[in-house]
């Protein structure tokens, strides 16, 4: 029967450094999972549906904080320990962690026809032809407006193609009709702070393929840095915590404290479920910077992990969600992008979705076909994190007062090439 351990906050964090993988028998099967809305639930929905059509495996799902999955999931891997499956979202930097499941899938045609452009982003090497797991769904980062402050403040909202510039001076003058703290927040996110650098001319690798800092780079930092000194990015998201911990900020955005918000798609579910009527908002296009208008595409995946005493098991469970069926369930309960070829061809009815829910799904779905090239270049790329990581300790640094742009940019570089080394040992 189907385990579900539901853990919160520090309680969560406490138990997930306790979880101990090992299976009570060879038909255990246990699952850990983060989730932005409903993801967790529907898939313990499904989970119970497997254990009837599979007597005698058992799944246990343990749903914990996404900090979890980010920062501890990746030690107990590196310790030898770990789940049998884990929704994750770095995707290439813990490939060597993957199990294939190749073997035990039912058609892995199906596999390939429908998650086909994704795998790729799963397997340790581009020459690997096997199948770790599939995405749970696609993201793209992008914005979202309060409307109502707008409308308040008589502000109008700019344009499909408007800048980066055009958004903080708008979002300036809603802060100082309505009396915000600040315009803007954004995620305290290597991963966002991407999008809005490639838009800004960055290359983010050289003709070697590896990792650089430009003139678009320094253009976003110098920008960025300039935003949170002068009050129109929220500076508390950015210089409130240390090191590289990531920090959400679509929080100050439900609760009124700024017009805008860059997050991603995977946070439709949340803002539909806790903003409620509280105030009309909507998802707008990624502003353009003078190379691109881009956000980061991305995801969960679901992977099957080298610590499993169950493979057959993980393949069989993964095999039974990753179905038409199951999928197809999951991406209209959790209003999310689908990464399966067929259904997005077919499309999903959302029937959760309320109008606004709606419309922002339309929204970052039209935006894929916007992205950059090098958008995908990066979330494909097996260590970018240590480009991510860096840019937010050193850009907070600078924000603090701690360092100089100079100075960060030569701490960065250093950063990438010392983190690329380490993860190829």
């Amino acid at each position: 029967m189907l385990s579900l351990n539901l853990k919160n906050g520090t309680l969560g964090l406490a138990c997930a450094l306790m979880f101990v993988p090992a299976a009570v028998n060879a038909a255990d099967i246990r699952v850990m999972c983060y989730q932005d809305g409903i993801e967790c639930d529907v898939t313990a929905e499904q989970a119970k549906r497997f254990e009837a059509a599979n007597p005698g495996t058992r799944v246990i799902l343990d749903i914990v904080p996404y900090k979890t999955i980010n920062e501890q999931l990746p030690v107990q891997l590196a310790a030898g320990q770990g789940p049998d499956i884990a929704r994750v979202t770095d995707l290439g930097g813990l490939s060597k962690y993957y199990l294939d499941i190749s073997a035990h899938l039912k058609n892995k045609k199906y596999w390939e026809a429908n998650f086909g452009t994704t795998l790729p982003w799963l397997r340790p090497s581009p020459s690997d032809k096997g199948i770790y797991g599939f995405m749970s769904q696609l993201t793209m980062t992008g914005p979202y407006v309060n409307k109502t402050l707008f409308e308040q403040a008589k502000v109008p909202m700019p344009g499909p193609k408007a800048s980066w510039d055009q958004w903080a001076d708008a979002t300036r003058k809603v802060a100082k009709a309505t009396q915000l703290k600040a315009g803007i927040a954004w995620d305290r996110s290597g991963h966002r702070f991407a999008g809005a650098a490639i838009s800004n001319g960055a290359k983010i690798f050289d003709a070697s393929g590896d990792l650089v800092l430009d003139a678009g780079y320094r253009a976003t930092v110098d920008q960025f840095v300039g935003w949170n000194k002068d009050g129109t990015v929220l500076k508390e998201v950015w210089a409130g915590s240390g090191g590289s911990t990531y920090a959400d900020s679509i929080g100050e955005f439900i609760n009124g404290r700024v017009a805008m918000v860059l997050s991603g798609s995977w946070q439709i579910n949340r803002l539909q479920k806790d903003i409620g009527n509280n105030f009309d908002w909507v998802a707008v296009p990624n502003p353009c910077g003078p190379a691109a208008c881009t956000g980061i595409p991305g995801g969960a995946a679901w992977v099957a992990l080298k610590t499993s005493k169950s493979p057959k098991e993980v393949g069989q469970f993964l095999d039974f969600i990753a179905s038409e069926a199951s999928y197809a369930e999951f991406t209209n309960r959790t209003n999310n992008i689908p990464a399966h070829a067929g259904l997005a061809k077919k499309g999903i009815p959302y029937t959760s979705a309320q109008p606004g829910a709606k419309a922002a799904l339309g929204t970052f779905s039209s935006g894929v076909a916007s992205l950059s090239p090098v958008a995908y270049q990066f979330q494909g790329y097996k260590y970018n994190r240590a480009f991510m990581l860096p840019t937010v300790a050193r850009v907070s640094q600078v924000i603090v007062g701690e360092l100089s742009v100079d100075n960060a940019m030569g701490k960065i570089t250093a950063d990438m090439a010392d983190a690329v080394k380490q993860a190829q040992r």
